[in-house]
């Protein structure tokens, strides 16, 4: 993932994802669900500011979307109107700006 600052939306994204660091190399900070498992995510700098929608969108389906936002929140994203209008989901950015979205709970 390019960002402006590797370390702190590595970090960020190691929050949210509550996944583990196994390189924190300011030029490939990586993060993966444990440390001997793939896939991961790797965070290099990059110049330019991010610029149009994100090409890859992750979205979030957790047990408490109301919990998980607020969780989110919390760490510093910010909800985002997207032209979503009136939906089940709700759209946030990271500390970058780049949207991802909390789903509802799937119905048992």
């Amino acid at each position: 993932m390019d960002a402006a600052d590797p370390v702190a939306l590595g970090r960020w994204w190691c929050e949210a994802l509550r996944w583990v660091v196994v390189n924190d190399a300011p030029g490939e900070f990586e993060i993966r669900p444990s440390p001997d498992r793939l896939p991961g995510l790797i965070f290099e700098p990059v110049r330019e500011a991010k610029a149009g929608k994100n090409r890859l969108h992750l979205d979030f389906r957790p047990e408490d979307q109301d919990a998980e936002v607020a969780r989110l929140l919390a760490l510093g994203a910010r909800r985002v109107d997207i032209g979503q209008g009136e939906q089940s989901w709700v759209v946030l950015a990271d500390i970058e700006g780049n949207e991802f979205c909390v789903l509802s709970s799937r119905p048992g």
